[in-house]
Parts: structure tokens; sequence; C-alpha cells
């Protein structure tokens, strides 16, 4: 029998978010709602999931000796590492010590960087990836890219959000490319990876939750990219019921083989008939932000029940959706969105702002939610709110 506490209570249970971002808040809010205290993590302050935790601290998560000071004070019943840039090492060590890191410290460590998950799926698993290879060195890049061939694709082993990835279409991109990764890595300049470009079709992530009765998947969701990063998704994307099937195989696979619960978002490439892996998130994926309108349950609190040892029985799709993101350029500490009466003017949409505190260069701010009748009419409604959609920085 599964007991929950009182928060702050001898029996509570507690949870640390390693990563604060705005998946981290929606999972943060999921913990609470089940009556558990969340501690959340970040590198800065005043970080989305922060805003709303029961405590917070603010510290680089790749200084494992910090990270292990906090946790010793904290002693959380669950570590949920909400993003690539952590001390794994110290996430082995306390596992080995009892900690119950999410979903498990071999996950996190393997998934942290491209190279990890990467060997585990082609040289390991046999799932059928991209041509690739890993340079730790500039001459070693150089060869890389001439055997890999041009077009390519480059990125920093460790890094989100599109930032370090570029492509290189002809020779005159080859050193931009390096020194984009190089900049843009979560733990500074290092490693690359050189994929092969895939012609495809389209794109999934094939969100997967294993939890306490088995292994489940939610209707694939679509989703186009600009460098990198995600700027709309749908759900469901359309498939064959032969390739949806290829891609619940190569799914089930991957996280059988991380292991632990939660959910995973599995990134596929579809050709024809043909299934290309990509890349695995063990928690959250940003694309996944579409279900907080398309289903019952969302990406966030699947997550949480598996976590917690909860059954989910059944996941109740409300009908074709889209997510829009909203990225915001430009300097300043105090982004303002205005014309909110019209942007939510369309029946069944939403908005999500995520209260991050500055933006540099580039940040995603909020995101647009919509349904319709099909997927065509709510990838139309977030275009139609994010042109109503006021940004003053």
């Amino acid at each position: 029998m599964t007991k929950f506490g009182t928060v702050f209570k001898k029996g509570g249970k507690k949870a640390l978010l390693c990563g604060s971002g705005e998946l981290g808040k929606e999972v943060a809010i999921e913990l609470q709602r089940l009556g558990i205290e969340v501690i959340a993590l970040d590198k800065y302050e005043n970080a989305p999931a922060m805003q709303v935790a029961h405590k917070s601290y603010v510290v680089s998560m790749l200084d494992g000796e910090k990270l292990r000071e906090i946790i010793s004070i904290e002693k959380p019943d669950y570590i949920i590492p909400e993003v690539e840039a952590i001390a794994t090492k110290t996430l082995v060590e306390l596992e080995k010590e009892g900690y119950n890191v999410i979903p498990t410290a071999r996950a996190t460590f393997l998934t942290m960087n491209r190279e990890g998950i990467r060997r585990l799926a082609a040289e390991e698993l046999g799932l059928k990836t991209s041509p690739y290879k890993f340079a730790a060195t500039h001459d070693g890049f150089i060869e890389a890219v001439k055997q890999i061939g041009i077009p390519c694709v480059v990125k920093p082993i460790m890094s989100s959000s599109g930032h370090g990835q570029s492509t290189i279409k002809c020779e005159d991109d080859i050193e931009k490319a390096w020194s984009i990764a190089q900049e843009g890595g979560r733990a500074g300049a290092g490693k690359v990876i050189i994929e092969g470009f895939v012609k495809f079709d389209y794109e999934i992530t094939l969100l997967t939750v294993r939890h306490k009765d088995g292994t489940s998947f939610l209707n694939p969701i679509g989703h186009w990219q600009k460098d990198g990063d995600y700027q709309e998704s749908w759900q469901p994307q359309p498939m064959k019921p032969e390739v949806l099937e290829k891609a619940q195989y190569i799914a089930e696979k991957i996280t059988t083989a991380l292991g632990g619960r939660g959910i995973f978002g599995v990134e596929m490439f579809i050709k024809d008939n043909d299934v290309i892996f990509s890349e695995v998130s063990p928690r959250p994926h940003d694309t996944g932000m579409v279900t907080m309108i398309s289903q019952d349950l969302s990406e966030f609190a699947l997550h949480v029940r598996a976590i917690l040892g909860l059954p989910i029985p059944n996941i109740s799709f409300h009908g074709p959706s889209a997510s829009k993101a909203v990225v915001v350029r430009g300097d300043s500490d105090n982004v303002t969105f205005e014309n909110l009466e019209d942007v939510l003017s369309l029946p069944d949409t939403q908005i999500r702002i995520f209260g991050k505190p500055e933006v540099h260069d580039h940040r995603r701010m909020a995101v647009l939610l919509a349904r319709g009748a099909s997927i065509e009419e709510a990838r139309e409604k977030v275009k139609q709110m994010y042109t109503k959609l006021k940004i003053e920085i």
C-alpha cells in the first residue's frame, strides 16, 4: 500500500529536482498535487520551478561536491534529474548508498551525453541510427567530417534546445560548425558528434512511460525544429500502423535497456516504412508540452505517477492538439506579454508563461496550446494565437 504523509511532517515524501526550467516547473506542480515536498535546484535564481517549489538552491549541478552536500541535508526520497548537465558520477555513488535516482543513475549517465546513448542504441542494441562519428579535437573533427560527408549535422555531446548545433552544407561551414559546437556545450568546450544527414518524411517523439504495471505509449507527437530547437509540435502524428509498431518496438527496447520508472521522450526519424532512432531523454520532453491540452494526464502527470509507483490504467486522449513555442529575442530582465484577451479568444486554447527572469539573445519563454477537430485546425489555432501575442522587452 502506497502512503504519502503531510508536507513538512514526519512521514512526508520529498523530491529534489535537478533542474528547474519550464518542464521541471510542471513536474513540481504535479508532485505537489500529490502532497510531495519539492526542492528545486538550478544554476540561476528564480528559475521557473523554483517559483513554485517549497525550497530551492542555486548550484551548478556539475559540481558533485555541492550536489552531494545539498542531498545530504535534504535527504530526498526521489532525486529527479531534469537537465543533461549534471554530476552523474555523484548520482551513481548516491544510488549505491540507497538514494532513489529517477529513472536510474545509469540512465542519467548514458543519456547525459549523446555518445553514451548513441553507442548503447547502435552498438549494443543494434538499432538503426544515422551514420555518426565522435571527435574530441579539431583535427579529429575535420577527419570525421570527411568520413561522414557533407551535408552533416554537428552537435556538442552534451547540450539541449539546439544549443551548439549546426548543419554543415558546404566546406565553408566546417570551421563555423566547430566554433558553434565548442561554444554551445552545456559543460563548455569538448567532444562533438558528427551525424550523417538523414532524409526523412517526418520526425516524431514517442513518449513512453515505464510504470509499475509495465510500459505504455502515448500517441506519437510530430514536430518541427529550427537549429535543433523545437518550434511546434502536434499530436497525434499520422502514421501507418506497421510503422507505429516499429517505433513502439524501438522505444520499448531502448527504455527497457535504460530501466527505472518514469517517462522517456524517444525521438525518431520516419522515412517511408523505415524508423531511425535519434535520441532519448529519460524525462519529460519539450515537444510533449502539447499533452497539457491533448489528454487527461499530461506527460508531467504521467511522469510523477510512474515515479511514485502509482498505477496508470489508461491515458485518455481529448483530440487533435498542437503547441507552439514562444521564443523571445533580445536582452531584457523584464519581459511582458500583452493582448492575452485576444490570444485566448478562440475555444480550446491555453497559454503557459514560464516565468523565466531574463532573456539574452533568444530564449523560449512561453508555449501556446490548442485543440481542434483536426491536427490542421489545432496548428492553425496556435499560429493565429502567435500572431495576436504582443511581447515587450
